[in-house]
């Protein structure tokens, strides 16, 4: 019996001719991209059938059970696909959107950056000449500004808004330590600062106030009992508080004395004429005298002496602000890390211009005279304004004192995994760190040996080599866009292995030289 086919009515070239001549005009049609795309796909439907065709006939219930079976492979791969991709969404880490407007942020940043480091700046003058100290602080600025974009770099492949959580990220716990550590430590350096500015500025305040010769050597007018009863009556108080509260405005404050204390630096420079014999606010005798004859008015360009090395740890200690990068980056309203960058690069300019100003400003008043403190240098038993600068600057330090306590007590206790609060804890945890503090302060002979060490240890560690071995591990790089970030890495290993024991070098010699009297 025959059966009828379609293959007997119509051939396949012929069918193919019908199918491929519109086609071919379609394709010609370029004012209907839609009518193409739908005739090509047509196209590819007609070429699988007229191929069947040519294979002969088929069992068309098995075709039909074959493409079930397709399909349902296919749905089952995209609901796996799907499935697949919620996981993934609902493992990255989500953060809330900024609130805080780019002008804050600034602020915010530049209130990070700016601290203690600003009174050593002249002294680190003063011990380099001006050339090589404008090239280490344009150098850094440029390093440090570098080196923030390479953690946002980080933060963006991790997702990580916390200094801690990309060490972990990268080198797990040894990585989270190595961060926790240098941040404890540039925390505690910065306290020791405030809190020997307190040890150094405070009995001249007193002695301003009630009179006293500044030759005085009673117990209340000493420095080291004035920081223990300071720290007793004020600092413990204020730190044993549950919250910060109203201390959280303090970082303003403290902002507002600096460029305060930068205006009397300037203004300071035109009153007070070549320094002569003698530092005093009155310094008749200096008026008197030609610069020519004091032979102490004629600035030094480049300068090598044995208090060089403390420029560069110096300079690093007053531009490390790096823990706080990744916080003000999460609050900053829509956030991309091209802003942050912009954010920095506005932040880091303005405090290099008020760094410049008051090193030179300071050193253009004193000299090679000018002390390690740039404050403490000022004669102020017939000076109100010096006076008021350093009652702001002691009020400023000391509700200072308290909120960088708070962020190291909290890190301390956040690596150990104490989330709950423990009065006992809190308070044991508090007597033990200050006490630590308040010992190193009376013991330690000069602020700029705070400078030099934290700044060689843990600001350097925060602002060279953490961002760069980060960026290193984290990154899948070429080796041509691994040698930035190598050598910064290595400058900054250089940099600790070169300065740190010359100062230990400088300590041994200064104390031998203490020794013999000479």
């Amino acid at each position: 019996m025959h059966h009828f086919s379609f293959k007997d009515v119509v051939t396949p070239q012929d069918l193919k001719k019908l199918i491929q001549a519109p086609v071919e005009q379609d394709r010609i049609n370029p004012e209907e991209p839609l009518a193409t795309l739908t005739t090509m796909k047509d196209e590819v439907v007609y070429s699988a059938e007229l191929q069947s065709l040519d294979d002969g006939d088929s069992n068309e219930s098995s075709d039909h059970e074959e493409d079930e079976k397709n399909r349902a492979v296919q749905q089952e791969n995209a609901e796996s696909r799907v499935s697949l991709t919620q996981e993934h969404l609902s493992k990255k880490c989500h953060h809330p959107p900024g609130r805080t407007s780019f002008r804050m942020s600034v602020f915010n940043l530049s209130n990070a950056i700016m601290g203690s480091g600003i009174l050593g700046l002249s002294y680190a003058l003063a011990n380099t000449g001006i050339v090589l100290f404008v090239v280490i602080l344009v150098s850094v600025t440029i390093l440090a500004l570098y080196s923030i974009h390479l953690l946002l770099l980080c933060s963006k492949k991790t997702d990580c808004m916390v200094y801690e959580d990309l060490g972990y990220k990268a080198f797990g716990m040894p990585g989270k330590c190595a961060v926790f550590g240098s941040t404890f430590l540039q925390n505690i350096g910065a306290i020791l600062s405030y809190m020997f500015i307190v040890k150094n500025e405070l009995p001249l305040v007193l002695q301003f106030l009630t009179g006293f010769d500044t030759k005085d050597v009673s117990w209340y007018m000493n420095g080291h009992y004035l920081v223990i009863m300071v720290t007793v009556a004020i600092i413990l108080p204020l730190c044993l508080l549950k919250s910060l509260g109203y201390l959280g405005y303090t970082s303003g404050f403290s902002l507002a004395c600096m460029v305060f204390f930068l205006i009397v630096v300037i203004y300071k420079k035109f009153d007070l004429p070549c320094p002569g014999l003698e530092l005093n606010s009155t310094m008749q005798a200096a008026k008197m005298l030609p610069d020519n004859e004091t032979g102490m008015c004629e600035p030094e360009y480049v300068e090598f002496n044995t208090k060089t090395i403390y420029a560069l740890p110096t300079i690093l200690f007053a531009y490390v602000c790096h823990p706080s990068i990744l916080p003000i980056y999460s609050e900053l309203k829509q956030r991309t890390s091209k802003k942050m960058e912009h954010v920095s690069i506005v932040s880091f300019l303005s405090m290099f211009f008020m760094y410049i100003l008051t090193a030179f400003f300071g050193y253009f008043t004193f000299y090679d005279k000018v002390n390690e403190d740039l404050l403490r240098t000022y004669d102020a038993r017939h000076d109100v304004l010096i006076l008021v600068v350093r009652l702001a600057v002691v009020t400023a330090v000391i509700l200072t004192v308290p909120v960088l306590f708070f962020v190291v007590r909290r890190s301390l206790l956040e690596l150990i995994k104490q989330k709950k609060f423990k009065w006992k804890l809190h308070i044991s945890v508090t007597l033990v760190l200050l006490a630590f503090s308040v010992i190193l302060v009376v013991f330690t002979p000069s602020i700029k040996d705070i400078f030099a060490v934290i700044g060689a240890t843990s600001a350097n560690m925060l602002m060279f080599i953490l961002p760069s071995a980060l960026y290193l591990k984290l990154e899948t790089l070429t080796t041509k866009q691994k040698i930035k970030p190598v050598i910064f890495l290595a400058a900054g290993i250089l940099c600790t292995l070169i300065t740190v024991p010359l100062v230990i070098i400088d300590w041994v010699h200064t104390k031998q030289s203490n020794n013999t009297g000479h």
